[in-house]
């Protein structure tokens, strides 16, 4: 079997998405977008597929080998997601060519089902606990929110009480035995997380996601003197060797590699059993669509630290589509009391709707971030 040809989609709300050929008409499908830079990952994944064409697609570790080391520079944002979709789409054409889906081929499932969390948003607290509520009796049995909107690097305590405020109002809204996570959004910097941290200690988050930015790492080891609560990281780095030194320092409890930024599922596979031997959890970030999710899946199944799986449906950034629109087999991602079940189809499990996928990529999309300031006029971190 070889490759024959590689075909992209810019496709909305904000994806990307990877077709991979052969010459026995088996196809593989990837999700390698950065979230804003759909077209610059694009323009990487060709440049890449220029190695690819005529190779034999099972060859996959080598493959990943030679896409990340055989071109000097490497890694980064860019680079490591448009090799992360390149790599679900070969692990996706492997699996249905051996009638397998991904995880048999890992070693097999070591688990039947994963945990899933609902995004709930709203611009005040009493919207917010109402989503919360309204996710909860969907079954769900763990949410994620916003920690607090846009902080300066010392800024004034009406925001973190505004911060408390919702996380204090979902908290009451559903209970204590459901799960709470306060995403800080790489928004605060040291001075600032120590405060939410200690004021956000009464309401028992599941975790604490991105209470610094990953560059200001070091800050970990004082906000930490100030909560209980897990820490959560890792959807902005793009290796092993990103994580490397977050795990030998010890303060993060919980990874979020994110299927399509660090290196799909051959990297993430060893991101995930480094994280095992630090005793660290793994809960894979993916606010993304279908190809994505079902790449998540596969590494869950395989991977004993896993605890949950984030999903995008219904989150707000899907305007226009949302995660099962793209998908022919909708019922894989079938949610039950708060769980996903693995998928058992072969390769990725996922069936791509690709009549959809051609039509919506006629429209395609110029997603980009929000562009926030602050009172002064400085730029604010979104």
């Amino acid at each position: 079997m070889k490759i024959t040809k590689l075909t992209t989609f810019i496709v909305p709300p904000r994806w990307l998405f990877l077709k991979i050929e052969t010459d026995e008409g088996i196809t593989g499908w990837g999700e390698p977008v950065v979230e804003g830079r759909a077209l610059t990952t694009e323009a990487a994944v060709h440049e890449l597929a220029d190695y690819l064409v005529g190779k034999d697609p099972f060859r996959i570790e080598d493959h990943w080998n030679v896409l990340y080391r055989g071109g000097f520079y490497r890694g980064g944002a860019i680079h490591m997601s448009a090799l992360a979709g390149i790599d679900q789409a070969l692990w996706d054409i492997k699996g249905k060519a051996l009638g397998q889906p991904v995880h048999q081929l890992l070693g097999g499932q070591c688990r039947d089902r994963v945990m899933v969390y609902s995004w709930v948003g709203g611009d005040r607290p009493a919207d917010v606990a109402a989503n919360a509520r309204e996710a909860v009796a969907r079954g769900f049995k763990a949410l994620k929110m916003n920690g607090c909107e846009e902080l300066q690097i010392v800024d004034t305590f009406d925001k973190v009480e505004r911060a408390v405020a919702a996380v204090a109002a979902v908290r009451e809204a559903v209970g204590p035995h459901i799960g709470i996570g306060a995403d800080f959004h790489g928004r605060v910097h040291k001075p600032m997380a120590k405060v939410l941290a200690r004021e956000l200690e009464p309401y028992k988050l599941m975790f604490i996601e991105e209470p610094v930015l990953s560059e200001n790492r070091e800050a970990l080891a004082e906000i930490t003197k100030h909560c209980s609560a897990p820490i959560a990281l890792g959807e902005r780095l793009y290796s092993r060797w990103d994580f490397k030194g977050v795990l030998q320092d010890g303060y993060v409890d919980i990874i979020q590699p994110d299927l399509s930024h660090a290196g799909g599922i051959t990297e993430c596979r060893k991101i995930a059993a480094m994280a095992e031997a630090y005793d660290v959890a793994l809960a894979p970030h993916c606010p993304l669509g279908p190809i994505a999710l079902a790449a998540c899946l596969q590494i869950d199944a395989v991977s004993y630290n896993a605890f949950i799986q984030e999903q995008s449906l219904g989150i707000h950034y899907n305007e226009g589509n949302d995660l099962l629109d793209y998908v022919a087999n909708p019922d894989v991602f079938a949610y039950e009391n708060g769980f996903a079940s693995i998928p058992q189809g072969p390769g990725l499990g996922v069936e791509v709707n690709e009549e959809i996928v051609v039509r919506r990529a006629a429209e395609g999309h110029r997603w980009r971030n929000p562009v926030w300031r602050h009172a002064d006029g400085s730029f604010a971190e979104w």
